[in-house]
């Protein structure tokens, strides 16, 4: 993917061209500043990395793009159209969907009842988009009358993922941490979905901690410190300067 070079950092304004901009957001929890002049950009077909250490403001920049901690300053467009401050749900209706960190399955409700939820605002037959979704999320096809509270950890973010593909059509996704408490080979299968939807043509916004399995997966990347974007780059050039890596993230 090319990327403009009138891309934002600090406050400079972004090219309008991008699926997904967020340009000189200022966020705030009551008097607390949060996030300071966030500029990033997510292209049409792209998985995009947002990584940095814990508390540096990454969920709130997910926060802030889905309407339900508005930035108070700067803007957010998806297709050109301005979004920002939207309701979330107006926002959803535009195609972009939110996994969140806790994934927020109905435990008491079966595999399937949460799929069904998710698709009861849209107004069209859904029942060929759920074959779909057992084709894609196989474990979740042999559960689908199972509780999802007795789900595994890794079985609970495929339904997480699969209930977001749901409702509204989805074009970009935001991901928040969704190999958090995961072995490894569960890691590896997630990392597996997260392909195939980009190979759909889903765009990923991908906020991780596991900064590794992140930068493995993105074109480019972002890091974030204090609520300040203060490194952007191809995601495998990030990946392998060990100095950055160190430097940003801690990772030796």
């Amino acid at each position: 993917m090319s990327r403009s070079n009138t891309e934002a950092d600090g406050n400079h304004s972004v090219d309008s061209d991008h699926r997904l901009i967020i340009d000189g957001i200022n966020t705030f929890y009551g008097d607390s500043h949060v996030l300071f002049d966030v500029s990033l950009s997510v292209d049409d077909g792209e998985i995009v990395a947002l990584v940095g250490r814990n508390g540096v403001g990454k969920t709130t920049t997910i926060r802030s793009i889905m309407g339900l901690t508005p930035p108070r300053s700067g803007t957010i467009r998806k297709d050109g159209d301005e979004i920002t401050g939207l309701e979330p749900h107006k926002i959803r209706a535009r195609g972009i969907s939110w996994v969140p960190e806790e994934r927020r399955v109905f435990g008491g409700l079966t595999v399937h009842e949460n799929l069904r939820l998710a698709a009861h605002s849209a107004s069209e037959d859904q029942s060929d988009r759920f074959e779909a979704i057992y084709e894609r999320f196989e474990r979740l096809d042999e559960r689908r009358k199972q509780k999802a509270g007795t789900l595994s950890g890794g079985e609970q973010q495929m339904l997480a993922i699969a209930r977001s593909l749901l409702g509204p059509e989805t074009d970009v996704l935001l991901l928040d941490e969704p190999s958090e408490g995961l072995a490894p080979q569960i890691v590896e299968d997630v990392k597996d979905i997260i392909r195939e939807l980009n190979d759909d043509g889903v765009t990923i916004l991908l906020v991780e901690q596991n900064a590794e399995m992140a930068l493995g997966l993105a074109e480019r990347a972002y890091v974030l410190e204090k609520g300040r974007v203060v490194h952007r780059s191809d995601a495998n050039e990030l990946l392998t300067d060990r100095s950055a890596m160190e430097e940003y993230l801690g990772v030796h």
